[in-house]
């Protein structure tokens, strides 16, 4: 007789949990996004543009804005053949640009289902070298731009009850890395202000994905921004960019957030480094810290001075950059418009 209870209190048990499942993860959580119209910032080059490939090949209208007039030439002969392609100029640092940026997207495309954060700078050094300056920089970008465009679609998605708000962050947004705290600080606020979104938009029917990428192979570095003894910073970067286990392919890295955004996933970290860096981290994360100041020691390269000037990648190279060792981030330059 007690073991029928038992039996029957675990069946009760299953199916009172799949029924909570079945809350938590309706079915009408997956998108087709086909017909679906997505804004990408920074979306001229490097994930972006690859992105913006990847979500027009699943049948959604692409709209991208960026800095550069120039790169978005260049994506616009890319896109020339679709009438549901749109782009423009934009800093979305700055609200106002924003505010106006939006409506055009609608105008042009129709309402934004789909939101991505993607645009964002980089710059790579050691804190003698930096200043509260570049920490305000890389707040407004990569942190403040993010919020200006989300706080813009919010209210639409809203009142359709639906929408889609992607944010582009990084494993340096959940492990804090030497010689990257600018760009890392900006980045653990990213993280902090997605999952706050993703907790208290979902009753809203707005879906936000966290994206925490560890390095792609995008062809990027030759635009990220250097500091102190920055050829070797920029090469240790581009390098470890470069290498095949250290990092993954910007193809690849857009399908598995085109993925995720369709599903409606909470989080995706993308790379098998960032996925073991996460979990080493949550488990020992003062182990990791020690690991990474003595990295930060014995490996990366010393401050010089007080020097501030900064460097691009491209005025960076040296030989070992130049050499086979970065071959496939050449690669990447060429195919996703970093040249």
């Amino acid at each position: 007789m007690a073991g029928k209870l038992v039996k029957a209190l675990g069946w009760s048990g299953f199916v009172v949990g799949c029924a909570l499942l079945k809350a938590i993860w309706p079915e009408s959580r997956y998108w087709n996004l086909n017909g679906k119209v997505v804004l990408i910032t920074g979306g001229s080059r490097g994930l972006g543009l690859v992105l913006a490939r990847e979500f027009a090949a699943q049948g959604a209208r692409v709209a991208i804005c960026a800095r550069d007039e120039d790169d978005l030439r260049t994506v616009r002969d890319q896109f020339a053949a679709r009438g549901d392609f749109f782009s423009s100029q934009c800093d979305v640092s700055d609200p106002a640009q924003v505010q106006s940026l939006l409506p055009s997207v609608e105008n042009a495309l129709g309402p934004i289902d789909v939101l991505v954060n993607n645009a964002g700078t980089i710059l790579v050094g050691p804190l003698e070298h930096m200043s509260v300056a570049d920490f305000e920089e890389a707040m407004r970008i990569n942190f403040w731009g993010a919020l200006h465009t989300t706080l813009g679609v919010l209210p639409g998605m809203k009142q359709r009850h639906q929408g889609r708000i992607v944010n582009i962050t990084s494993i340096g947004g959940k492990v804090a890395f030497p010689h990257l705290l600018p760009y890392t600080a900006s980045k653990f606020a990213l993280v902090g202000l997605s999952e706050g979104l993703r907790a208290e938009l979902a009753k809203d029917g707005i879906w936000v994905t966290t994206v925490v990428p560890n390095l792609m192979r995008t062809g990027s570095p030759r635009n990220a921004e250097f500091k102190g003894d920055y050829k070797k910073e920029y090469a240790w970067f581009t390098i470890s960019d470069s290498l095949p286990g250290a990092s993954i392919s910007a193809e690849r890295a857009a399908r598995q957030v085109v993925r995720a955004c369709q599903n409606g996933e909470s989080e995706v970290v993308l790379g098998l480094p960032a996925k073991l860096a996460v979990l080493a981290n949550g488990i020992a994360p003062g182990l990791i810290s020690d690991l990474l100041a003595a990295g930060n020691e014995w490996l990366l390269p010393r401050a010089t001075g007080t020097e501030t000037a900064r460097h691009k990648g491209y005025e960076s190279e040296s030989p070992l950059t130049r050499s086979g060792l970065t071959s496939l981030t050449r690669a990447a330059e060429r195919a996703n418009n970093e040249v």
